[in-house]
């Protein structure tokens, strides 16, 4: 069997150039591509630092800057450096432009001298006047340096700012040696106020030891001396997580020789009361800390007090918007009223209703300057009484005659009982009939329509007392002492923003203490009614005189035109009506939000003017309602309402209104709107 042997194959030299060649270049593509991405990731490396230098300089505990050129325009500061000079722009402005405060001290001096020479410059301990954000000098203390920076070439171009405000570790320092020398000087005299006074004080040592504690420290620890001093806060009673927390405080005050202040409860001999404390460091000759000291106060009655503040100051700002609403509701007809006066002509019958209504709204803006002219005198003391020999019968019968338009308005049902034998008072009449009217009005206006008001009157030995009852929205349990507070309202709801400033009951109870009497409130709770007591002291001698009258006044009503008027306040609604009537159209009103859906689905109006604050239904809510149906997407909705921030215009776009004026309505506005909304919806 034969062998066949292949010869060896010989590269031309051509060949072997023409593979070497491609080997190279393969090579030197490699070569590139390492080359590349050793690039990128060197870039990816570099960017990354210059982000965390970036973060370091602008966040760095000392105030640092970057002056370029021969101007030293500010190229960088950074946020220390912004805080020290008071948050003043400072990049792209020359140095002198930006502080020039500091012009005539120096330093502008030293840093053009290093911009230069190139030779740093180190300030210790250095006063500047500067320029607080308030716009006031103050002196800083610094502890600086300036540092030329270079170029590629090695030239000088610009000035690195660096260093650190010492001014609150001086004045900490300063005011630490001023306690430790006094301290020396007077430890006689503060042995003995120290062991008597109501504050706690003590000393701790450096290991969280008691090693001085006051009398009444130890008093409220209730353990002796023997079981406190020399003692961990945990040894003492101290839970654990207080225990812990002062620890941690006295190593901070050990580490920064810096004070601490704080507020915690603690349950003591007092009970649990809330304490403010302070520790600061004792400084010893060579300036470490040797102790840690401190002080404690009881703030607990002061924490309440502050607290009624606050709240008095809530009822303040809440009267005041309150104030605002209850002075547009019979703003609204009058205006209403007085547009009514230019369109009626010679309609008499419309005139003499307008009139009418717009005397009744007066006298209810008077009746409520009134109320605040009659609380401002009480709480000065100011307030006179005028006061005769009156029968309480006198009295209850002006007070029913005032509230009786508001009671008849709402519906209600009024029984007054008073007894067969006739009751003499030494009163106000004027003052007293307004205790009672203020208590029936406060019940209609906190009474669902329909409800019953029942007023009895009894003698009770020297006493003649008086009861309010309501089948009303009752008074919560926790509402019922504060009911007679000034601004106090126990019902702020839309739902049921029925009027009334929260002053009130306030004057009821200061016109009652002002005739020797007392006033009192009961209820069951929410929706359960309320019953206020009177109590006045009923003179030995019984004699009478006569009473005074009040006036009263009726609602208009007149049915107008394709725009739907929705007010609860009927003579809001009606003025509105015969006004508009009077333009041109066909108009109808509803009173309730509930019945303005009805009227919308009924009478399909082009365009609605919606109350917002409405019993039943608010009108939010009922514009909602009347949106969701598909009669009711293309009609033109008008929030009427004497709610105008921007926030209640924000909730009546959300709703779905098409518009949001005030009350008032100016007519020339209303004319305005209603026109661009029938264009609209064309």
């Amino acid at each position: 069997m034969a062998v066949h042997t292949q010869t060896p194959r010989h590269w031309a030299p051509e060949e072997i150039q023409l593979v070497t060649t491609v080997v190279d270049r393969c090579w030197e593509a490699l070569e590139r591509a390492r080359a590349a991405e050793a690039e990128r990731r060197l870039y990816a490396e570099v960017a990354a630092e210059r982000v965390q230098l970036e973060e370091v300089f602008q966040h760095a505990l000392s105030f640092v800057a970057v002056l370029r050129g021969p101007a030293l325009v500010f190229e960088r500061a950074n946020d220390r450096c912004a805080e020290l000079l008071g948050g003043r722009e400072l990049i792209g402005r020359p140095v002198r432009e930006a502080v020039p405060e500091v012009d005539g001290q120096g330093f502008f001096e030293i840093l053009d001298r290093v911009y230069r020479t190139g030779e740093a410059y180190v300030g210790k301990d250095a006063r500047v006047m500067l320029r607080t954000g308030n716009g006031e000098l103050e002196e800083r203390v610094l502890e600086f340096v300036f540092q030329a920076m270079r170029d590629a070439t090695g030239a000088v171009s610009g000035v690195l700012v660096q260093g650190i405000d010492l001014t609150d570790h001086k004045r900490a320092e300063a005011e630490l040696a001023r306690v430790t020398a006094a301290s020396e000087r007077r430890r006689r005299l503060y042995e003995t106020v120290l062991s008597n006074t109501p504050d706690f004080v003590y000393v701790f040592s450096l290991d969280h030891r008691v090693l001085y504690a006051n009398d009444a420290l130890i008093e409220m620890w209730g353990r002796g001396r023997d079981g406190a001093l020399g003692k961990t806060f945990l040894e003492i009673g101290y839970e654990p997580w207080h225990a812990e927390m002062h620890d941690r405080e006295i190593d901070q005050v050990r580490a920064t020789k810096k004070p601490i202040r704080g507020e915690v409860p603690f349950n003591g001999t007092n009970g649990r009361r809330i304490y403010d404390y302070i520790f600061v460091p004792v400084i010893g000759a060579q300036g470490e800390v040797e102790a840690v000291a401190g002080t404690t106060r009881d703030v607990t009655e002061r924490q309440a007090m502050e607290q009624e503040l606050r709240d008095a100051d809530q009822r303040k700002d809440e009267f005041i918007a309150l104030l605002a609403h209850e002075l547009r509701n019979p703003l609204a007809p009058i205006r209403n009223g007085l547009q009514v006066l230019h369109l009626a002509g010679t309609d008499t019958s419309a005139l003499a209703r307008t009139r009418v209504m717009m005397d009744r709204q007066l006298s209810h803006m008077v009746r409520l300057v009134d109320d605040l002219l009659d609380a401002s005198r009480i709480s000065r003391n100011k307030m006179e009484l005028r006061r005769t020999r009156v029968s309480l019968s006198e009295v209850m019968a002006s007070a029913v005659e005032t509230a009786r338009p508001l009671l008849d308005d709402a519906g209600h049902e009024l029984r007054v009982a008073l007894p067969a034998e006739p009751i003499s008072l030494d009163a106000d009449l004027t003052r007293l009939a307004q205790v009672f009217s203020n208590l029936l009005t406060n019940s209609a206006k906190y009474t669902p329509r329909g409800g019953q008001i029942h007023v009895s009157a009894e003698r009770n030995s020297a006493e003649a007392v008086v009861s309010v009852r309501d089948t009303g929205i009752g008074i919560p349990a926790d509402a019922l002492s504060a009911v007679f507070d000034m601004f106090s309202q126990v019902d702020r709801s839309t739902e049921r923003s029925r009027g009334g400033l929260g002053i009130g009951l306030a004057l009821v109870k200061g016109l009652v203490e002002m005739h020797g009497g007392t006033v009192t409130a009961e209820s069951a709770g929410p929706n359960k009614g309320s019953t206020f007591t009177v109590r006045l002291p009923i003179p030995v001698d019984q004699t009478e005189l006569p009473h005074e009258t009040h006036e009263t006044g009726t609602a208009p009503t007149k049915r107008t035109r394709r725009v739907l008027v929705v007010d609860d306040n009927h003579d809001g609604a009606e003025s509105m009506a015969e006004m508009l009537g009077l333009l041109g159209g066909e108009v109808r009103t509803a009173h309730d939000g509930l019945e303005a859906v009805t009227a919308a689905e009924e009478f399909r109006p082009e365009i609605i003017l919606m109350d917002v604050g409405m019993p039943k239904l608010n009108g939010l809510d009922a514009t909602r309602r009347i949106r969701s149906h598909p009669w009711g997407r293309e009609m033109a909705i008008v929030a009427l309402t004497g709610w105008g921030q921007e926030s209640d215009r924000e909730r009546s776009r959300d709703a779905g209104c098409d518009g949001h004026l005030v009350k008032p309505v100016n007519l020339s506005d209303l004319e305005k709107l209603l026109g661009t909304l029938r264009n609209e919806h064309k």
